[in-house]
This record gives structure tokens, C-alpha cells and sequence, in this order.
């Protein structure tokens, strides 16, 4: 059934002038964007920032923005748990992230008669570079570099090479299947850990989580890149942790629950592990306690990773060519589906 024409689309976090404009002229809908009821991005691509103090009208009148939509671009920021209530019009919602899976949880939007799509794919490219990244850090020895230069101490030595290593990286989406290709292009022997039962179409050695045991013990690099979901929580347990080699390296752009935070701290400390390049954590953010901010073989990230500059021209991109689908009556990408959790 194709969508009624000119559906209200609300725009519910910041977006540059010149990308609401490209929605604006890309498709036959009312837009509603009023950017002074929304959240002040710290940075570019920050769909978060900070809520606006908003005096009792300009709340009535994002509350009447909210009952009129159709379709929203992010979910609301007052109250996403009662989208369902505000917006009683809304029929598809496109996140600005791609893993959804425990906040629509945790706010009951899973159940909820709407349709949600994720932004898998936007951002593929900048999460692998930060698997590049955190994998030559160490291979490099980079904190040995900076430690020398600060003392001025010349002293010739070797370092390590990506070329040769083993690399297994969990999670086969879209961001899993971008570090496999960078990785393998670096001449890394690459491993692919996917979903029991699914099939992938890749250039490497694809086995499923089911198998996971059997290649970690081999494994000198571990990307983690997977949804969170009942099936992932606690994935690297400690047992798997201690399945490492001696001197092997993680690297986690998944969510933090994936892997024992507590067990890979402790491989840490021991020296069992080479490094961590984490980006995501148990606790968010990370508590001020934490031994993970004074590791020096550990390169922390907030959360951060996977917002390049380019993030929502990418984003902007997906939604029009979502947006266009959902005028045609076609199917949407990226559309999340509830029983997976992604």
C-alpha cells in the first residue's frame, strides 16, 4: 500500500541547514524542523547534546509537532518510551545509530506498532579505521614511541607487522564485513564469526559463534563488531578471554556487554593481553574508577568511533533513500527487527 502523500516528517535532532534542505527537496512531504526545541550538538553528527531549557510554550509546541508527524528522523528527546502516546500519527521512525537493539528495549519500542529502521552503513568506514587504528597502535608500539620522544631518547629498536597476523572478527554486518576487507587488504589472515545458520558471501574463512572456541586460542587480533543481543551479552566470557594467546590484541566497536569487562581488565593488568582498543564499555560513561583510563596498553575511546565528520550527509542519504521507498510502498533498509534485537 503506498504511503498518503505528503506525510509530515519531523526532524527530531539537529541536522545542518543544507541536509534539511536535500530532504526537503528530495520528496514530496511536509517537513517540520524546528531547531530551537532541540538538543545543542556538542560536535558534528551529535545527535545527543544537550537538552534545550524550553519555556512552557515552545514545549506545547513540540508537543503539537509530535502529534501531527508521520515519520520522525530520531526519536523524540523529551521521551522516546511514549512516542506511541505523543505522536499517535507516527508510523516509522529512522534512527540515527545502528545498534538500537537495547534502547528501544529499555524504552518499549520493540513492541510498539511502528516501524523502526537503524543507520547501518553509515558507519562502517570510520568504526573499521578505528580497528586499523587500535590494531597498529600496539602492533607499533605507538605508547612506546610517545614514552622515548617525551624523553628525547634515541634508541633504535624493531617493531611488529599487521602482515601475517591472525585476525578474527565477530559480528559480520556491515561493519564487520568493512574490517574484514581493510584487514585483508593489510595482508592479515582473516577469520569471520557469524550467526549460526546465516550464510555470508565473503572472501574469507567463515565460521559461526558455535565454532568461536576453537579459533581464539589462534586468534592475534579480536574484533569485536557485533550487535548486542541475548544471544552476544557476555559473549567473551572469561573463559574466552583466558582462551587468548599471549600477547593478542582486542579491539571492541560492538557494545561493552559483549565481552567480561572485569576478565579483560584482569588480562590486561596480567600483561596476557598485548592491548585493548575499546570504544564501547559495560558503563556508560566510563566511572571515574575504572582502572581502563590508566592502562597504558589500553586505547580508550568514548564512545566516539564511529562519528566522522561525514556522518550525516551519510545519514541524510539513507533517510531520503528510505524516505523514497516508504512513498513507493517498497520495503525499507536497514528495517530493525524486534525478536533479533538489530
Amino acid at each position: 500500500m503506498r504511503a498518503p502523500s505528503r506525510p509530515k516528517v519531523l526532524i527530531c535532532s539537529q541536522l545542518e541547514p543544507e541536509h534539511v534542505q536535500r530532504i526537503a527537496d528530495a520528496a514530496a512531504c511536509e517537513l517540520l524542523y524546528e531547531p530551537e526545541l532541540l538538543p545543542t550538538s556538542r560536535f558534528p553528527g551529535d545527535h545527543g547534546g544537550h537538552p534545550p531549557a524550553l519555556t512552557a510554550a515552545r514545549h506545547q509546541r513540540w508537543s503539537a509537532l509530535l502529534a501531527v508527524a508521520e515519520i520522525a528522523f530520531d526519536f523524540d528527546w523529551r521521551s522516546p518510551g511514549t512516542m506511541t502516546e505523543t505522536a499517535p500519527q507516527l508510523r516509522w521512525v529512522q534512527a540515527t545509530s545502528a545498534g538500537i537493539g537495547a534502547f528501544v528495549q529499555r524504552h518499549g519500542l520493540d513492541e510498539a506498532d511502528l516501524i523502526l529502521t537503524t543507520a547501518a552503513g553509515t558507519h562502517a568506514a570510520p568504526l573499521a579505521e578505528f580497528a586499523i587504528t587500535g590494531a597498529l597502535h600496539f602492533v607499533k608500539d605507538v605508547p612506546g614511541l610517545l614514552a622515548a620522544q617525551r624523553e628525547h631518547r634515541w634508541q633504535r629498536g624493531v617493531c611488529g607487522q599487521l602482515a601475517g597476523r591472525s585476525a578474527t572478527v565477530v559480528g559480520l554486518g556491515s561493519i564487520g564485513r568493512r574490517v574484514v576487507e581493510l584487514y585483508s587488504s593489510l595482508g592479515l589472515r582473516v577469520t569471520g564469526v557469524g550467526r549460526p545458520g546465516q550464510r555470508y558471501d565473503l572472501p574469507v574463512r567463515v565460521v559461526d559463534t558455535d565454532g568461536l572456541d576453537a579459533e581464539l586460542p589462534d586468534t592475534d587480533i579480536l574484533v569485536l563488531a557485533c550487535p548486542l543481543t541475548a544471544q552476544t551479552t557476555n559473549l567473551i566470557n572469561a573463559a574466552r578471554v583466558a582462551l587468548l594467546p599471549p600477547g593478542a590484541i582486542v579491539v571492541n566497536v560492538a557494545r561493552g556487554a559483549v565481552i567480561d569487562e572485569a576478565a579483560l581488565t584482569t588480562a590486561l593488568t596480567s600483561g596476557h593481553l598485548a592491548g585493548a582498543a575499546l570504544d564501547v564499555f559495560t558503563v556508560e560513561p566510563l566511572p571515574d574508577g575504572s582502572p581502563l583510563w590508566d592502562l597504558p596498553n589500553v586505547l580508550l575511546s568514548p564512545h566516539s568511533a564511529s562519528t566522522a565528520a561525514q556522518e550525516n550527509e551519510l545519514l541524510t542519504d539513507l533517510f531520503i533513500d528510505n524516505l523514497q521507498r516508504y512513498l513507493d510502498g517498497r520495503e525499507l533498509r536497514n528495517r530493525y527487527h524486534g525478536e533479533r534485537g538489530y
